[in-house]
């Protein structure tokens, strides 16, 4: 039999991340059982202290065994953190080490949403594709610039690795995981257990696009404030520079320095986010709404917005704005 560890980090506060995947391959394992088969995977909570509380103690989990008693697992998953990231890194050493050298001794690897902290401070994502939240994008560039984060992609496979965007979208990683060691019929049957909608592949609908304003390039954050108060006007970023006295190429790798984004990219997702909320809440035709954003060329602005949202204006206007639901 295959074991699964769902490891328990010290100092965390997210329990749900730790129930559901223990909930979701109990399932399996039943259903399994139920085919006739033997239950594919022993499952157990692991850590390396024998009780955890989780939010301001009002829960608290009691790992079944400690790390150190398992010399081999087959499967790790690890459950996100809470938002204080080097903490969180700091006090789970032993737990980092334990699972480069599970890893490095043929076990694969999950991580939920920020979990993904943990996975990258073992040097295991490094030159690796890799998802979390899309909220601490920045955070986890600055922490780990060696790993290609790419927090488009709802989850990443690479190498026995699996990584997966932000919250609840853990359960399509769980979903996805049983397709792949049990089959696709259990991992259908997990999905109407628990509803949860198959063969997701992208979390770009759910960002909320802010632009990262906490550096110190002055010029750069007049620019962005600039790009923000004037999304109804077609912006040059060649007259841009201009306006802020920097030449052409100067001005685009400052602002890519400071962004993380060419001014152009910046451009763009700052206009879309605009016609987002404007499709959220308005009754305005896709066209208008185009209009208002900046945008003259229909197909221009449809494609621009579904490569950042992987959804059509229509498609996103269905999907969230009330009157239309309704």
């Amino acid at each position: 039999m295959n074991h699964l560890t769902i490891i328990v980090p010290e100092g965390q506060n997210n329990l749900e991340s730790i129930v559901g995947p223990y909930n979701i391959f109990t399932r399996a394992n039943k259903l399994w059982e139920k085919s006739g088969k033997r239950s594919l995977f022993e499952i157990e909570l692991a850590g390396t202290s024998k009780e955890v509380d989780f939010y301001g103690d009002l829960f608290s989990v009691k790992p079944q065994t400690n790390i150190s008693s398992i010399s081999k697992t087959n499967l790790i998953i690890i459950p996100s953190l809470n938002h204080n990231y080097q903490k969180a890194v700091k006090g789970n050493e032993e737990l980092i080490n334990w699972i480069a050298k599970q890893y490095k001794n043929g076990a694969e690897v999950a991580s939920i949403c920020t979990g993904a902290f943990i996975l990258a401070s073992t040097g295991l994502l490094d030159g690796k594709s890799c998802s979390t939240h899309w909220s601490v994008a920045d955070n986890f560039e600055k922490m780990f610039p060696e790993v290609d984060l790419q927090t488009d992609k709802l989850i990443t496979d690479e190498y026995g690795i699996y990584t997966n965007g932000g919250a609840y979208s853990f359960l399509n990683l769980m979903i996805y995981l049983v397709e792949k060691y049990y089959d696709r019929q259990t991992a259908i049957l997990c999905s109407k257990v628990f509803q949860i909608e198959m063969d997701r592949q992208s979390q770009s609908a759910f960002v909320i696009f802010k632009g990262q304003k906490m550096h110190g390039d002055e010029i750069i954050q007049q620019a962005q404030a600039h790009i923000e108060s004037n999304v109804d006007e077609k912006i040059s970023v060649k007259q841009l520079a201009s306006q802020f006295a920097v030449s052409r190429r100067q001005f685009d790798r400052r602002f890519i320095n400071a962004t993380g984004n060419t001014p152009f990219e910046y451009i763009q997702r700052v206009k879309v986010e605009a016609a987002k909320k404007q499709l959220e809440v308005d009754s305005k035709t896709v066209t208008e709404v185009m209009y208002e954003v900046g945008y003259s060329d229909a197909s221009a602005f449809r494609r621009v917005f579904k490569e950042i949202t992987s959804l059509t204006p229509v498609e996103y206007r269905n999907r969230y704005n009330k009157e239309t639901v309704v």
